[in-house]
């Protein structure tokens, strides 16, 4: 089975607020909804804290007998990477989260080779905010993901966010989309800067951002 690289683009599974295709689509030029499709053996958890929302982030853990489901989204690499960038994905590994690659179904069996967000670090059980699960909720309804799924989704704990959200990044990512959507090279430069001086590469910023 081909890997994602040697397609040509990228395929990514999305479980938590990408579900939203209009939040993937302001971020990304290209991004494109391939099918619904399910990780099998695993669950939705909430490690950590999330600035943006005030909450427990999303990631997922080992579960037998649980199915985990989302959508898979077909992306340019360009706009793979501006993705990561929103999501704090880092070179280094210091971010809250890394490309995890693994092969989903879609409903009728077809297996799909993915790259997904996992956290690093599920030392820290935390409920996710009210307001982010219900994002979450909203993208899943809007997918078709099963309602039994969605059922399950209704009955996780949430509390209210402390504070107005999604809470935005003091760095705005939106100029990640305007300069970096469609590139296909990874490391290509993106234009000039100012005095001329070579703008950095969608790697360089993506390692250079983090949130507020």
């Amino acid at each position: 089975m081909k890997d994602s690289y040697d397609l040509g683009y990228r395929l990514h599974f999305a479980y938590g607020s990408n579900l939203n295709v209009e939040q993937v689509q302001a971020r990304c030029h290209q991004a494109s909804v391939v099918t619904v499709a399910r990780l099998a053996d695993y669950k939705l958890a909430f490690y950590g804290h999330s600035k943006q929302w005030d909450g427990g982030e999303a990631t997922l853990m080992p579960r037998p007998g649980e199915d985990l489901w989302g959508v898979v989204y077909q992306l340019s690499f360009g706009d793979a990477e501006t993705l990561d960038s929103w999501q704090d994905v880092r070179l280094d590994g210091t971010g809250p989260y890394f490309l995890y690659p693994t092969v989903v179904a879609d409903e009728r069996g077809n297996p799909y080779p993915v790259l997904l967000y996992k956290k690093n670090d599920v030392s820290d059980l935390q409920m996710p905010s009210r307001e982010h699960l219900d994002q979450i909720i909203t993208g899943a309804q809007r997918q078709g993901l099963p309602p039994d799924y969605l059922e399950k989704l209704r009955r996780l704990d949430a509390r209210p966010a402390g504070f107005a959200v999604p809470k935005k990044s003091r760095f705005d990512r939106s100029i990640l989309t305007d300069r970096c959507g469609g590139c296909d090279e990874a490391e290509a430069p993106l234009s000039a800067g100012a005095g001329g001086k070579p703008a950095l590469t969608p790697a360089q910023l993506m390692a250079a951002t983090f949130y507020a």
